[in-house]
């Protein structure tokens, strides 16, 4: 038998499991992994249609500054606070590659995003996993005697949906020797963020996403903004160009046009309060959520009532994993999408039952 080719910390792990992707084209109704149902910017889409062929041929800006630029403005914050990255996944990775080795440990509160635990497992380095209790308060006596190189907060956190107070990211932010990563991938949707913490300590960084609030999942475009000096050490380890041309100029158009982008999200932001309150009426039971996506329990199980939907040409996420396997999150699709949900969903607890 031949030998692995592979480190036993990668032959060991399973590996990030996307959800399910179905083809261009395909007659579906996809709420299944928080993409934002409306189109990105139109400012953005002309840059797109006016891309220079020179901007293809030459390598990209090593940085990304034109996009660097945006940011900087929008969050009114020196441009070199700015990190981009290839989606923000790539910025988690730069930062578990980083910061994290054997016992300099990665912590986070559980249930949250998966991604985490891979990203440790293929460094490999320790992981400590704290579970929240049943209201999701954030265990920072915990967080904190776990001495992580690195602790993980999504905030609104997903599955969940749930929004971390600011003030005990705060509180947390005091008390940790290592980096605390809130990441906000979801913070275009949520009443607050965390993003003043960057101003007052030197060991916070906040990371966004251009694939939910601005509708570019498809652009893989993110960035972190934190003190330079916690910047400094990542630009060492992140890939020589890894903004390609197109991204850069297409997300930068994206990030200077805040009003679509907000017009989008408080459309998003209203049809959640529907789609939650046509749940509840269902009998399911909903935790709130700041996200564009929600958390629920239905009272028949779950596997069976995602399968049945999937059936019906309708993807939700199920999880199949410990406190989650009775439960199904939902991405907030358009008004006309939710409520063909909702009806499919009635006619199936019909049946099921």
């Amino acid at each position: 038998m031949t030998a692995s080719y592979f480190r036993p910390s990668v032959d060991a792990m399973t590996g990030y499991t996307p959800g399910e992707q179905p083809k261009p084209g395909t007659k579906i109704i996809k709420l299944n992994t928080n993409e934002n149902p409306y189109p990105p910017s139109p400012q953005a889409m002309e840059v797109l249609r006016t891309i220079d062929s020179e901007w293809l041929r030459r390598y990209p800006h090593p940085f990304a500054d034109d996009f660097r630029h945006s940011v900087s403005k929008v969050f009114d914050v020196p441009y070199d606070w700015v990190m981009v990255g290839n989606g923000s996944d790539e910025i988690l990775n730069v930062v578990v590659r980083a910061c994290t080795e054997g016992e300099r440990k990665i912590v986070y509160p559980t249930p949250t995003y998966v991604l985490y635990k891979t990203l440790a497992e293929i460094q490999p380095t320790e992981v400590v996993e704290i579970p929240y209790n049943e209201n999701f308060d954030l265990p920072i006596v915990e967080l904190v005697r776990a001495k992580g190189a690195v602790t993980f907060i999504a905030s609104p956190n997903s599955p969940s949906g749930h929004l971390v107070a600011i003030d005990d990211l705060r509180k947390l932010a005091s008390e940790l020797a290592g980096v605390l990563l809130i990441d906000e991938a979801y913070g275009d949707f949520a009443e607050e963020s965390a993003f003043p913490l960057v101003r007052e300590f030197d060991n916070v960084m906040i990371l966004r996403t251009l694939s939910k609030g601005y509708g570019l999942a498809g652009l893989r475009l993110g960035f972190a903004i934190a003190n330079p000096a916690l910047l400094s050490g990542l630009f060492k380890v992140k890939d020589s160009y890894n903004i390609d041309a197109i991204a850069n100029a297409v997300g930068t158009a994206a990030m200077l046009d805040q009003d679509y982008k907000n017009q989008c999200v408080n459309k998003v932001k209203a049809s959640r309060s529907k789609l939650a309150a046509g749940l509840t009426k269902l009998g399911f039971k909903v935790w709130p959520s700041q996200a564009n996506f929600l958390l629920v329990q239905p009272q028949i199980d779950a596997e069976s009532l995602y399968l049945g939907l999937k059936a019906q040409g309708i993807l939700v996420r199920y999880f199949k994993q410990p406190g989650l396997a009775d439960k199904l999150r939902i991405t907030v699709g358009t008004d006309e999408q939710n409520d063909l949900l909702i009806t499919a969903l009635s006619s199936l607890l019909v049946e099921m039952k």
